[in-house]
């Protein structure tokens, strides 16, 4: 279903009216920008309508439009093929990690001719296994793996040492989502982080978190849970398109200060690219 813009049901009214202010405060908020930031841009919202600067409903937009780009955080991610990069994949069960983790194989192939080795590390259920070793027959990518419950750290010790060994500078590996506590969860992150950091070497390692658009602010408690636990480096987004909100972006940049290095906008493999606060923002204001 196509998303009509979050703001766009404002505009019929003049944006000098304190109910103007207070309509698009609660706006804001249910766009999941978040309630500080949403009071922080009304504020500028209505100091710029006071001093005259801003007059029409295309003024406002583009005002938001300014400030929402200066929060969000976002970085390039390039692959350095002179010694392994391993990217961590964590996230919740169903927001799209295992897809996203076959996506950034398949874009690294055909953008920077990087070739990919996946681990499937999420051992807790056997159905994320398959999934990963079907997405590696799909694309023509070698994936590690052992049978389900088996222990993670070691499926991913023996990930780095194959893609040493093959000179696979890319290591991609599938986590678990859910465990029965969160303690669990805690625990298990930090045993694979340990694992990771003593095989790895000299290798450039990423702790990296799916989060589906469509989560709204439960994405951001998802979020600093997996901070808590193993401390983040980035984020990817995941079935961002026009049936997305996806403030909560705005959220995970202000509150955990992490970058979001990609966004994933359909279903096929090529459905993905480095994250561009332009095309965020188009697709967050769309007014069609």
């Amino acid at each position: 279903m196509k998303k009509k813009g979050f703001l766009r049901a404002l505009f019929n009214r003049s944006v000098e009216t304190e109910e103007f202010l207070e309509s698009l405060e609660d706006q804001l908020i249910e766009g999941d920008i978040g309630a500080q930031s949403a009071m922080e841009i009304v504020d500028e919202v209505g100091k710029a309508v006071r001093s005259n600067k801003v007059k029409t409903s295309e003024d406002v937009t583009a005002l938001i439009r300014e400030k929402l780009e200066g929060y969000l955080i976002t970085e390039q991610l390039p692959i350095d093929t002179t010694r392994p990069t391993l990217l961590l994949m964590m996230g919740v069960n169903g927001v799209g990690k295992t897809t996203s983790l076959a996506k950034l194989a398949h874009y690294y192939r055909s953008e920077q001719q990087v070739e990919s080795l996946l681990v499937a590390a999420d051992t807790f259920r056997a159905a994320a296994i398959d999934q990963l070793q079907e997405h590696g027959k799909r694309l023509q990518f070698r994936v590690v793996r052992q049978n389900p419950g088996a222990d993670p750290g070691a499926v991913i010790y023996d990930g780095i040492s194959s893609a040493q060994t093959n000179n696979v500078p890319l290591i991609l590996v599938d986590t678990a989502g859910r465990m029965h506590t969160k303690a669990n969860l805690v625990r298990e992150l930090q045993k694979i982080d340990k694992v990771i950091k003593n095989r790895l070497g000299d290798g450039v390692y990423k702790k990296m978190l799916v989060i589906d658009a469509t989560t709204g602010q439960n994405g951001l408690r998802q979020a600093e849970m997996f901070h808590e636990a193993i401390g983040l480096d980035g984020a990817v987004l995941a079935k961002y398109d026009s049936a997305s909100k996806g403030g909560v972006v705005i959220s995970i940049c202000r509150r955990l200060q992490i970058p979001f290095y990609f966004m994933g906008t359909g279903e096929k493999y090529g459905d993905i690219e480095p994250f561009n606060k332009q095309r965020f923002l188009d697709i967050l204001l769309s007014n069609e």
